[in-house]
């Protein structure tokens, strides 16, 4: 498989471990999964369908995006994905490094979706022993492709944009930044956030027995002042367990801009397409 790469910035752990323990709660609320019909939507409900974006070449298959629409409610959106064909997982390259693939959405996604990042991680990412298991990340950006490209540590303002974080009732609950944002700022990406009641962290946080493998996880992006990107991340091995899940994420009370936004994440196996579909569902216009 070819693609562009671009390395993900080493965080110390021991700054990720300050950070996060100094923002969690001696309990963390558990996150606990649904499976409600609105968010299952899109499959055999009547007056929905799915509409495809271009494909791009991943492993030895295809990965495109798609969205599901509601013609019952004037083609509102019930999801926005990202689909991989059973051959996309097959192939991949298995050296240190993290291959991109920038997808475009179809003609009828909502705003304020501009386009996507689909990332293959062949040896994962920090922090060591929570990501580092091969897996891909799924970016769901906000704002244009020159916009992302643009953030690049050559730029003088790079330490600033980074540090300025949204703040206030724009901020989900529960999601913090492990550590100084212009030090864990991914170049070309943003600063990532990370909800301290995430399962495969616990271990990090001194809660052992809440801890469990990371498998899926739902991380926020932010830069110079607004949030850019969402992502669920989600392991191979996970996707080859053929799961159908939906989970709920941390919403926040405003949004910057108007839109459709999602209040869970889906991932899930359709048998008879032969495709892996991860998801932002149930939304909800703001």
């Amino acid at each position: 498989m070819a693609g562009p790469s671009r390395p993900h910035l080493v965080l110390a752990t021991g700054a990720v471990l300050a950070l996060f323990a100094a923002c969690r709660t001696d309990a963390p609320t558990a996150l606990a999964p649904t499976q409600s019909a609105t968010n299952r939507a899109g499959y055999d409900t009547p007056g929905m369908h799915r509409q495809y974006g271009p494909p791009v070449k991943v492993g030895d298959g295809m990965a495109r995006t798609y969205v599901v629409l509601d013609a019952k409610s004037g083609q509102a959106p019930a999801e926005l994905g990202i689909a991989l064909d059973e051959k996309a997982l097959d192939g991949l390259p298995t050296d240190g490094m993290m291959y991109a693939f920038d997808l475009q959405f179809p003609t009828q996604s909502p705003a304020p979706y501009q386009f996507a990042e689909l990332d293959w991680n062949p040896h994962g990412h920090v922090p060591p022993g929570v990501y580092t298991v091969p897996h891909f990340d799924f970016h769901f950006y906000m704002v244009p492709q020159s916009a992302r490209d643009a953030i690049d540590p050559s730029d003088p303002n790079f330490a600033a944009e980074a540090s300025n974080l949204p703040t206030g009732d724009l901020v989900p609950p529960f999601y913090v930044v492990p550590g100084p944002p212009a030090a864990v700022a991914v170049p070309h990406m943003g600063v990532h956030w990370s909800d301290v009641r995430s399962p495969e962290l616990q271990g990090l946080l001194g809660n052992p027995g809440a801890y469990e493998p990371f498998t899926k996880t739902f991380i926020y992006g932010s830069w110079n002042g607004s949030f850019i990107f969402m992502e669920p991340m989600v392991t191979r091995d996970y996707l080859l367990s053929h799961p159908d899940a939906v989970s709920p994420i941390s919403v926040p009370a405003r949004y910057a801009q108007s839109g459709w936004y999602p209040t869970s994440y889906r991932v899930t196996y359709d048998a008879q397409a032969k495709e892996y579909r991860i998801a932002l569902s149930g939304m909800v216009q703001h």
